[in-house]
């Protein structure tokens, strides 16, 4: 009988044992449970900086394409500088030669004008602004506009008879088509023609 109490009172133990360590174990899922939970305050510490964040490259964006298009705009607005720059000595050179028109001879104030005229022309070339060489070809309307016709038996019809304005090509470019004068079929009058035939009928 004692065998049977005192092995009863050791299970009572053991189960209390048992009933004792599951509540430690569950003590202690508690216990990480806690720790496991979120901080609050952390997050929005995380959150408002990172709103700062943002906002502050928004900024910078907005800012960088504000200059942007104002360098674009200030390109366009003086993309002419630099050949401006190229052609004021020349302006200045005419304005010498003006300013002596008095004082200098025929001769030497011809000499100046095509001085100047070649300088002018150089800088054209070098910038790729070129003069159409128009006298002698065929009438063609992506570089010519005709202003007049006029008959002539020297050179066949459609052929460029004179240049009343010059044209320009900038590269690869016609930037103002040159104003012309075209040849067109020489017509004998009617008379001539008559004479003609009766000569050949005699």
């Amino acid at each position: 009988m004692k065998k049977k109490k005192d092995e009863k009172m050791e299970e009572k133990e053991i189960e209390i044992k048992e009933e004792s360590q599951e509540e430690k174990n569950e003590g202690n899922d508690n216990q990480e449970e806690v720790k496991e939970e979120p901080n609050f305050n952390e997050l929005e510490d995380k959150i408002k900086s990172l709103e700062d964040t943002l906002l502050r490259k928004v900024a910078e964006f907005e800012n960088y394409k504000r200059r942007t298009e104002n360098d674009q705009l200030n390109l366009l607005k003086y993309s002419a500088e630099s050949f401006i720059l190229k052609i004021l000595p020349v302006f200045d050179d005419l304005g010498r030669s003006v300013d002596h028109l008095e004082e200098s001879s025929t001769d030497s104030l011809i000499e100046g004008l095509k001085l100047v005229y070649d300088k002018f022309t150089k800088i054209l070339d070098d910038q790729g602004v070129k003069r159409l060489e128009v006298k002698g070809k065929e009438f063609d309307v992506e570089f010519h506009e005709a202003l007049m016709q006029q008959p002539s038996n020297e050179v066949p019809a459609n052929t460029v008879l004179s240049e009343v304005e010059p044209g320009y090509i900038y590269k690869d470019k016609v930037i103002k088509h040159a104003k012309v004068i075209v040849s067109q079929e020489f017509e004998e009058p009617k008379e001539k023609a008559n004479d003609s035939k009766n000569e050949n009928e005699e």
